[in-house]
């Protein structure tokens, strides 16, 4: 907790106002008292009009939108202003020696080698293998697997029957930052979690990276193979599937039993629909409304248009030759 005098200080933005205590910084759309927001583009506009922050970072130009009983702190660049704010809610690295010992449940086996933290809640019949890390306020279902060398970090949730394979990483910072008017990169830090609900598989040397606010979530039954990447506040629905190699950038959403094929990827803040297919090396860059298709190529089309588009090509090269 620090107050908004504390808050502006460190981010640099001018506050003459009422003293208020401020708890953390979110969304527009889920900030609750006591929390700070930000707006930057104005077509957010909406979601400031119905926030719950008690204060908001703002431009200028869209200060005018700021309701009366909402702080509207005012600067050129409110996101590296919030970015700036961001270190304040960062947690220690390591947790201190307060916190309690680990909860390790009846039937759990932890070999030599692993590293579980304070405030870790580890549920029964679970295997953590040599070399694994589970971070401080961690939390492991029952009958979870653990496999040597993969990590789980700090605050995260991973549910009950779940698999996570070697060198996997479940917690890492999303890759967030603004950049100032002289091309310096400041790092927004990454105060959300990682929740994997039940019955999930997450293949080696994959990643899934924390929230900036709130949680990343990886649905029931989701599986993930080898090499994937999962940005920042991502949502994958239930049952879907993803091949090797491909990679979500942050805020997309996954409806539930979508598909996505080796090397496809799509970019931030899109809505996929449920049963959607995406072939090999499909991107994605639009949101998809129609669920029960497949899809491929780039630009994006359905794949049966995709490959039809290619033999055209193809015979068009051809006889050029």
């Amino acid at each position: 907790m620090v107050t908004l005098e504390e808050l502006t200080d460190i981010a640099g933005v001018r506050y003459d106002g009422v003293s208020i205590d401020i708890s953390g910084l979110n969304t527009l759309r889920d900030a609750k008292k006591g929390e700070v927001s930000f707006l930057e583009n104005k077509k957010y506009v909406n979601d400031l009009l119905s926030t719950h922050a008690s204060a908001v970072f703002v431009s200028p130009d869209m200060a005018v939108h700021v309701p009366k009983d909402i702080i509207a702190l005012v600067d050129e660049e409110p996101y590296l202003k919030l970015a700036l704010a961001s270190k304040l809610f960062a947690p220690p690295v390591m947790e201190d020696e307060g916190a309690a010992e680990p909860q390790v449940g009846e039937g759990t086996e932890i070999a030599a080698g692993a590293m579980v933290c304070r405030g870790s809640i580890i549920g029964k019949n679970c295997y953590i293998l040599p070399g694994a890390y589970i971070g401080p306020n961690a939390v492991i279902g029952d009958n979870t697997i653990i496999y040597a060398n993969a990590t789980v970090y700090r605050d995260c949730v991973v549910g009950s029957n779940c698999m996570i394979h070697s060198g996997a990483v479940v917690g890492s910072d999303g890759f967030g930052f603004a950049t100032t008017r002289t091309g310096t990169h400041v790092k927004i830090y990454q105060n959300g979690n990682v929740v994997i609900e039940d019955d999930v598989e997450i293949g080696s040397n994959s990643t899934v990276d924390r929230a900036a606010f709130g949680s990343t979530l990886i649905k029931q039954g989701v599986r993930i193979d080898n090499l994937v990447q999962i940005g920042h506040n991502c949502v994958v629905g239930e049952y879907s599937v993803l091949v090797s190699q491909s990679g979500l950038a942050g805020s997309t959403e996954l409806g539930r039993n979508v598909v996505m094929g080796g090397q496809s990827a799509a970019a931030g803040h899109l809505k996929i629909a449920p049963f959607t297919q995406f072939a090999a090396r499909a991107g994605i860059t639009n949101d998809v409304k129609e669920s029960h298709k497949v899809y491929g190529g780039f630009p994006l089309m359905e794949q049966r248009s995709w490959l039809k588009l290619q033999a055209k090509l193809a015979r068009i090269l051809k006889g050029k030759s």
